[in-house]
């Protein structure tokens, strides 16, 4: 469909440049990549529309004469913008739009044999065989855990949606760098110390010695220091105390921070891995936070902070927080007693990222809860001089829920991200067993992890970033309908049809001659689905949407099980049809392939 598209604007545009000339020969020419390019709404009126309503104007003429005008010096030409218009389909005027209803065979062609050259690469050149993202560089910042808890499935709404967004960049041509910082130092980290330190040091406890992953750990004794505090009421004044410490270097704060900071880090490693998240660099706001402290005090001197009568030192953000009360037109930047708010780190953080990788774009993939901590760290960042801040990009996303309600987690009513994926890998291994496939599907407990992934990472990703969604396990698991598992169960069948064909000797034939065989309906809106994948990738990317992406893998999937249903492959009525349906079949699987790695499900052979 690339090509075709192309060749459309080519042909439209020379067309209508004649006509400009003709009609008004002031009037500037047009250029083929100005030409806006729509789907019609029916099949029938055609597969590519462009719209006549902006050219009114210039040629004085309602749009369904233009288009009119346009489709008979289209018809009556042999050869325009170097393209044969007859090569290409049957251009008719559908009201105020010229629409071409494109040739079957030749099309076809165009786009299976593209696939099948591209292989895997397929999806990354636009019409014009370029990559619409080179010489980007895109760093992107997701995941950003503390390590006072594990991940839940907040972070891994975070995770999936960074990871699906450095994908997709890459796949689009960007050069992508994938960052992670560390929460690893405040008061809350305190808080998880000063529990230990009361409950578990004295028993001589351990991670090791309770059998518990690390991060799990460091976060039950952040839940019982929740609990310690509702009944000593200094609990929070002896954090803060323990901060100060920190800060100054007490060297046993410092040891027992460490040790549980390794704890925590750990275990987060380890989902990491087992999700297929991963980081070209970390950063850790203990190491960030004095730069950002630095600049706060250089800010200061010249004027741009000044310091509250508390002794704290602020900035007047009256110019971007519009009509909220006195109170937030206030922004603390360091506490009265020197020390480090989460926006200070930020500062320094950002600094040392663009110091370490000039970047043409930075996205943040943070919760929208954050939406004024950004527009506040943006703003003084360009404050203090840093013209690269309008390179700042928050990707904002809605909080992820249950059907029990919102999820917090010093009251320890989060949802595990390993015991959530446990149970969805239990629930897909109960399946296989109950269905008796466990020789079928060769290592049934890997599939039932692969399958849960799918199920987890697919689920998270459907919804636009920025609406809040509801998180349902057992709609997530199942192998009908919009979800991971139904993916992967179509790019199954596929391989098991392919394998079928190639025991018993038959190949897919991806000639010309063949695909000219694939004339039906359900073929030729299966083979445009196909072609759209080029377009889609640099929509997601531009968007930094991978719900673009998840809905249009369901289409591809559900127009795939219309062309199994109508379409026999391996029954076709003569050999040479079921070759061409099999290159077809080929062809599908692997878009599929490609476009599930982009939004993190794993590819199955089996299921």
């Amino acid at each position: 469909m690339s090509d075709a598209k192309s060749d459309c604007r080519i042909v439209v545009c020379a067309a209508l440049n004649q006509f400009i000339q003709e009609k008004n020969p002031e009037a500037a020419s047009v250029k083929s990549e100005d030409l806006m390019l729509q789907t019609p709404p029916d099949p029938l009126m055609g597969d590519i529309g462009v719209p006549m309503f902006v050219f009114a104007k210039v040629l004085h003429m309602a749009p369904p004469a233009i288009a009119q005008s346009i489709v008979n010096i289209i018809t009556g030409s042999g050869e325009l913008g170097g393209t044969a218009p007859s090569s290409l389909g049957q251009f008719i005027a559908a009201g105020p739009y010229v629409n071409l209803k494109l040739n079957k065979a030749g099309t076809g062609y165009s786009v299976l044999s593209r696939i099948a050259e591209q292989g895997e690469n397929y999806g990354s050149l636009d019409e014009n065989e370029k990559r619409p993202f080179e010489g980007r560089r895109v760093m992107v910042e997701y995941s950003s855990p503390n390590t006072n808890k594990p991940l839940h499935l907040g972070h891994m709404r975070n995770d999936a949606l960074g990871e699906s967004v450095s994908r997709i960049l890459k796949k689009a041509g960007a050069e992508v760098y994938k960052v992670n910082i560390i929460n690893n130092r405040g008061v809350h980290i305190c808080k998880s110390m000063i529990a230990y330190k009361l409950f578990h040091e004295p028993n001589g406890e351990t991670p090791e010695t309770l059998h518990m992953k690390g991060d799990h750990f460091v976060g039950q004794c952040y839940v019982e220091f929740d609990k310690y505090a509702k009944e000593h009421p200094d609990a929070q004044q002896q954090a803060e105390d323990m901060l100060i410490q920190w800060e100054r270097g007490d060297p046993e704060i410092r040891r027992l921070w460490k040790q549980m900071n390794d704890w925590a880090i750990g275990g987060i490693k380890v989902t990491y891995d087992r999700t297929a998240v991963s980081f070209d660099k970390l950063y850790y706001e203990s190491e960030t936070y004095l730069k950002g402290r630095e600049e706060i005090m250089r800010g200061l001197e010249k004027g741009i902070f000044f310091k509250a009568p508390d002794g704290s030192i602020r900035i007047d953000v009256s110019e971007i927080v519009g009509g909220k009360d006195d109170r937030e037109h206030e922004k603390v930047l360091l506490r009265k007693d020197g020390t480090s708010v989460y926006i200070t780190q930020d500062i320094g953080t950002a600094i040392s990222r663009h110091n370490d990788w000039a970047f043409n774009q930075l996205v943040y993939v943070v919760a929208s809860e954050q939406i004024y901590h950004f527009k506040v760290l943006f703003y003084v960042l360009k404050k203090l001089g840093f013209e690269w801040t309008d390179k700042l990009y928050h990707l904002s996303y809605g909080l992820v829920n249950l059907p029990s309600g919102r999820m917090k987690s010093r009251e320890g009513t989060v949802v595990d991200a390993d015991d959530l994926i446990d149970q969805l890998h239990a629930d897909a291994l109960s399946e296989i067993r109950e269905k008796g496939r466990e020789t079928e599907v060769g290592n049934a407990d890997d599939v039932a992890e692969k399958i849960a992934l799918g199920a987890l990472q697919y689920y998270l990703l459907q919804i636009t970033p920025v609406k809040d969604m509801l998180f349902n396990p057992k709609e997530s698991l199942s192998f009908t309908g919009d979800t991971g598992p139904y993916l992967q169960y179509m790019g199954a069948r596929i391989a098991s049809i392919l394998r079928k064909a190639a025991e018993d000797g038959i190949n897919p034939d991806g000639s010309k001659s063949s695909v000219a065989l694939l004339t039906s309906d359900c073929e030729w809106d299966l083979i445009k689905k196909l072609g759209e994948f080029p377009s889609v990738t640099a929509k997601a990317a531009d968007a930094l949407d991978p719900s673009v992406m998840t809905g249009y893998l369901y289409s591809v999937s559900k127009l795939f099980s219309k062309f199994y249903q109508q379409c026999p492959i391996l029954s076709a009525e003569n050999t040479e049809l079921v070759k061409a349906r099999l290159f077809l079949a080929e062809c599908t699987l692997t878009v599929l392939k490609s476009a599930m790695s982009l939004v993190l499900v794993p590819y199955l052979e089996k299921m």
